[in-house]
């Protein structure tokens, strides 16, 4: 690793940095900003804004979100004119042509954070560094700050090299991973048309620090929905016949659809994440509102648990007499990775020294969008796999979450230069 260590300083302050700006999921502005100006400093060609989506698939944005967000970026002294030209979304392609003839690689790095307060005390280590959050209520629980620091590393390690490397090399940086909503749009948008190589990591999950995990096969496949039932007002006592009840519906519709009837072939799971519903206890309730999800252990049978479920909703509307509005809010499917990508990823970190373990595993029953980025290369033939590198965690989502960065960063970086040199290497 000796020929990486020069990257390794500027890998740790870059995460340590975003680590203290955590953005949700269609407002990393500030983590954007970083990364478009860096790159294009590089020499990278940049796809960013509309350009980026096929707006049609880009799930769950929030237009008072985004606003916000960008209000705020720009109160932190964010450049005007990069936010005009980002058109309102986050993230960025960046492009390396060598100009020599080669395979189109692409890799992907998530950038967006939880919103879950960050623990400001002696238990968590980005306190004890002087690195943790200053957005209140948010935090990089799940390492995509790790991710995007590495992302930029690895641009800087491919400028310093170039001419040791053929074909084109594609750097993802895609927004709002949480929630499964970013990758679609990227997936739909053409931009992954012509790659031949495409691969993934991640922090963390099941491998422990100098581990790493290869997804052979995994993840489920997963629609995330939101509902909205409108019903019409009445005193509940005077005239309550008058009334359409919203949270009737909401209700009858939740308790339908966890009792959905599970696929025979496959795992499935379905959870309401949120129900929040009336005006009074004394008024017919008028509005409510469901957060939604089902999942499945590959396309089909996340859509058998999908359409069970939407018959269940619009049967509750019907019963209820109320409207209903329905929208898809972020989707992901199943992983298989390629045989050979798998053996590649393997004989890499294999041989990097500090990666003590490297295991193959198919138990992961969480989802990652970037299996949407991963179908699209497979679909034309391109082959592609995701694998995770280790640290010692508290749990990804939690409060106290951490992945000892000086240790676990390193290793995953090495194990995508090593990847890189084999895919594109002269």
């Amino acid at each position: 690793m000796n020929d990486l260590s020069t990257y390794i300083p500027e890998m740790i302050e870059t995460r340590r940095y975003l680590h203290r700006i955590p953005e949700i999921a269609w407002t990393e502005f500030l983590t954007s900003e970083l990364v478009i100006k860096r790159v294009r400093e590089l020499g990278f060609k940049t796809i960013i804004g509309k350009a980026l989506f096929n707006e049609e698939y880009a799930y769950g944005r929030e237009d008072s979100v985004i606003e916000e967000a960008q209000k705020r970026a720009l109160s932190m002294g964010m450049d005007p004119k990069l936010l005009e030209e980002m058109q309102g979304y986050t993230g960025c392609m960046a492009i390396w042509e060598t100009g020599r003839v080669g395979p189109v690689t692409a890799f992907r790095f998530d950038m967006d954070c939880i919103a879950v307060e960050e623990n400001h005390d002696e238990t968590n280590e980005a306190f004890v560094g002087g690195f943790d959050s200053t957005f209140p209520g948010l935090m990089h629980a799940c390492g995509h700050d790790g991710h995007t620091a590495m992302g930029l590393a690895f641009a800087r390690w491919i400028k310093d090299h170039a001419d040791s490397l053929k074909g084109t090399i594609k750097l993802v940086f895609q927004p709002a991973e949480e929630g499964t909503k970013g990758a679609s749009g990227i997936a739909e948008s053409g931009l992954l048309d012509d790659v031949d190589y495409f691969i993934g990591g991640h922090v963390g999950m099941d491998p422990k620090l100098h581990e790493l995990g290869i997804i052979t096969k995994g993840f489920l496949s997963t629609t995330k929905i939101n509902v909205s039932y409108t019903g019409k007002p009445a005193h509940a006592g005077a005239a309550g016949q008058e009334g359409r009840n919203a949270l009737m519906a909401a209700c009858s519709a939740s308790m339908q659809i966890m009792g959905i009837a599970r696929h025979g072939q496959g795992n499935t799971a379905v959870n309401i994440g949120t129900l929040h519903a009336g005006e009074g206890r004394n008024v017919v309730p008028v509005h409510a509102k469901m957060e939604l999800e089902v999942r499945g252990a590959n396309d089909k049978i996340c859509k058998y648990m999908q359409e069970r479920a939407l018959k269940m909703i619009r049967g509750s509307a019907e019963s209820y007499e109320v409207g209903c509005d329905i929208k898809i809010m972020g989707r992901a499917t199943n992983v298989v990775s390629d045989p050979e990508m798998c053996n590649l990823i393997r004989e890499i970190a294999t041989a990097v020294p500090g990666i003590n373990r490297v295991f193959d595993y198919d138990t992961i029953t969480s989802s990652e969008d970037c299996s949407l980025l991963i179908q699209k290369v497979q679909s034309h033939g391109g082959k592609a796999v995701f694998f995770y590198y280790g640290c010692n965690h508290n749990g990804h989502h939690k409060s106290d979450f951490e992945i000892q960065d000086t240790e676990s960063l390193p290793l995953g970086f090495a194990v995508f230069v090593g990847a890189l040199k084999k895919t594109n290497g002269q």
